[in-house]
């Protein structure tokens, strides 16, 4: 069906943004899409931190971005705003990285003051990078998420349907997107 990038801008190694991202991954697998993932922790923090364009992890990331059909965007939530380590790498990719792409924001964060990060500060920026559809996104508590002993992640039954219901909201939305492009080349 679709390549998805699914891109985690939490800095931890051991983030529940990261976990759940993976998580929602085998969904989008399971739905037939190929899914990429992209923990931004990865890449180096000189080539961030100094906007090196040219370091290959940079090189690499922006033809990740260029080969999506869809993206995942999962971020903390810091100080009501997306990780500054997305902000990083959403600022070194090309003005319009997210032309004629759909995309799913996802936050977590502590507390449901947060919750309106994705509509304020994370979505007009996808916006502004050329994102042809934005689905509705999601915020998930941290207390929603729990990490078992074996890595296994169990979402709060409440959060589960709900992030549930995006994620196939994105994954029709990416359908209906992909197969434009096929039927027009058809038409042909």
């Amino acid at each position: 069906m679709a390549t998805v990038l699914s891109v985690s801008g939490s800095p931890s190694a051991t983030s529940r943004t990261a976990r759940l991202l993976r998580h929602l991954d085998a969904r989008l697998t399971a739905q037939g899409h190929q899914v990429i993932p992209l923990d931004v922790r990865t890449i180096p923090a000189d080539a961030l931190l100094g906007a090196d364009f040219r370091h290959p992890a940079i090189a690499e990331a922006t033809a990740l971005f260029d080969r999506a059909d869809g993206v995942v965007i999962g971020t903390p939530v810091y100080k009501a705003a997306y990780s500054g380590l997305l902000k990083s790498l959403l600022d070194l990719l090309p003005q319009y990285a997210l032309s004629g792409k759909t995309v799913l924001p996802l936050a977590t964060g502590g507390t449901t003051a947060h919750v309106l990060a994705i509509d304020y500060a994370l979505r007009p920026v996808l916006s502004s990078m050329g994102a042809a559809h934005i689905v509705q996104g999601w915020f998930t508590l941290d207390k929603d998420i729990a990490v078992g002993e074996d890595g296994t992640l169990t979402v709060a039954p409440g959060p589960a349907e709900a992030l549930a219901q995006v994620v196939d909201q994105f994954s029709n939305a990416l359908g209906s997107r992909t197969a434009l492009p096929a039927a027009a080349g058809r038409a042909a």
